[in-house]
């Protein structure tokens, strides 16, 4: 079950909110300030933040900034503040829907079911794994916000391993896959292969994940963090 975390400091709003959202079937949490919020979404990982622009303390322009300078967690901004600019400054600055105050609680939850299904749909194309970051559309790949510059058939390898975690592989399966049937080169390309993506991650943390060399069955990308 998935869950949402409530940002929304007029606690009679937030207890709506809450219900339609346990009707729906989602898990809720809830938070009445910046920093309580932030808290709540390092402790919880929610599916989805539910956030008002107008809190104590802390306010959500900056909380959401917080957010996505960490991950990609969907966020719908909540304020009473109609303005268009309030709008785009919202969706700009990495919100994934606005809505402003008042509201219908039912619309509130149509918006989060649509979010979170282009969420779902855009996690397809991306592997996260800890700090590692394997966008498979843009072949893009990056550990702790660094991006990493591999060659295109290195780059294929550790695609095809990222969608298939915690599998083994053995040296001509990932040939077949990778390289392709028609390769008639050295099974030894993917010893270099993997030496390379090993050189490459050496910063990984063993505790988020590995290239792991099972002895006489081949290779498999061990992750341990999602």
């Amino acid at each position: 079950m998935k869950t949402i975390l409530i940002v929304e400091d007029e606690l009679p709003i937030s207890q709506v909110l809450k219900v339609y959202l346990q009707k729906a079937n989602f898990d809720t949490a809830q938070a009445f300030n910046g920093e309580e919020a932030m808290k709540k979404f390092h402790e919880l990982s929610p599916s989805l933040v539910i956030l008002d622009v107008m809190l104590p303390g802390k306010n959500g322009w900056d909380i959401l900034k917080e957010i996505r300078e960490e991950n990609d967690t969907p966020v719908i901004m909540l304020t009473a503040l109609g303005d268009v600019n309030y709008r785009l400054s919202g969706l700009n600055g990495g919100a994934d829907d606005y809505i402003a105050k008042p509201f219908n609680a039912e619309e509130v939850i149509a918006r989060v079911q649509a979010v979170l299904r282009r969420s779902d749909n855009n996690q397809e194309k991306v592997k996260k794994y800890g700090g590692l970051y394997i966008d498979i559309k843009s072949h893009r790949v990056s550990l702790n916000q660094v991006d990493i510059d591999l060659t295109p058939r290195d780059l294929s390898l550790l695609i095809f391993m990222a969608e298939h975690p915690n599998q083994t592989f053995t040296r001509d399966q990932l040939i077949e896959h990778v390289w392709g049937w028609e390769y008639d080169g050295s099974d030894r390309a993917v010893d270099l292969a993997i030496k390379r993506l090993r050189k490459a991650l050496q910063s990984w943390p063993e505790s988020e994940g590995e290239i792991k060399t099972l002895r006489g069955l081949g290779y498999q990308l061990s992750v341990y963090k999602k």
